[in-house]
């Protein structure tokens, strides 16, 4: 089972949060405890990912698979988050197993291909000599040099586990399962509950040429988008997005 980590007790339907590729669930530690004031919500670390097991199969029907299994652990339905790979998950889950969930939100990813490959930042992690990081920023400073944006490197070193100078992401499979991360399972369903597509409004991954295949797929879909935000919208406007998020779980007819 995925290891997994959960926040407060309250009464509100419990959230499961799925993270996007080359995370964790402490990306979405912060969110998690906000959130919890009114509901328990889980974080969890994507197969390949974190503290959870490595495995040669990263496909969607696989990672769906994991969330269903641990909400079935956890005691049956729950809201889900997914961002970017975990949203796609998500929405596999909600095709797959509709007894799962009750709300679901999607953050700034479509049911849809892309063709923006992320098997760079697999190269550039692979390019690190992490036999001379003593601290994180020793890693960072490797991955500046081997042309990650700065706003990407202390995203990616998170994932580095500085002592034992390795890697808690899986590179190998990542990379091998690139194809089918950053494409879209071809599905013959439809989720008719409720799902809200949050978007960054700088951001270009959730374009409006998209709405008719996530309207085949979630005929109830509603789209929101976060004021100058990109597509890690959670960590560029935080307060706006826990609102809209708790806004949409807390409404009581949808």
């Amino acid at each position: 089972m995925l290891a997994y980590t959960t926040h407060g007790d309250g009464p509100g339907t419990p959230l499961l949060i799925a993270h996007g590729l080359y995370g964790s669930g402490r990306n979405w530690g912060v969110i998690a405890k906000r959130l919890s004031d009114t509901r328990p919500v889980t974080t969890v670390d994507m197969r390949n990912h974190g503290t959870s097991f490595w495995d040669d199969d990263n496909s969607y029907a696989a990672l769906a698979g994991d969330l269903a299994e641990v909400i079935d652990h956890l005691g049956g339905p729950m809201d889900v988050l997914g961002h970017s790979m975990g949203g796609k998950a998500a929405m596999v889950l909600a095709l797959t197993r509709p007894d799962t969930l009750r709300r679901l939100v999607v953050g700034d990813i479509a049911p849809v291909g892309y063709s923006h490959s992320q098997i760079q930042y697999i190269k550039a992690m692979r390019g690190v000599d992490l036999s001379i990081v003593t601290r994180r920023s020793d890693a960072n400073d490797q991955l500046a040099e081997l042309g990650v944006d700065a706003a990407l490197t202390s995203f990616l070193t998170q994932s580095l586990d500085v002592s034992a100078k390795r890697w808690r992401l899986n590179l190998d499979a990542l990379a091998d399962n690139m194809a089918q991360i950053i494409g879209f399972p071809d599905l013959a369903a439809s989720h008719e509950g409720s799902v809200l597509f949050l978007s960054g409004a700088t951001s270009d991954y959730v374009d409006r040429s998209y709405r008719p295949s996530i309207q085949t797929l979630f005929p109830n879909a509603r789209f929101a988008k976060i004021p100058d935000a990109g597509h890690w919208l959670h960590a560029d406007s935080p307060r706006a997005f826990e609102a809209t998020v708790r806004a949409y779980l807390d409404a009581a007819d949808l």
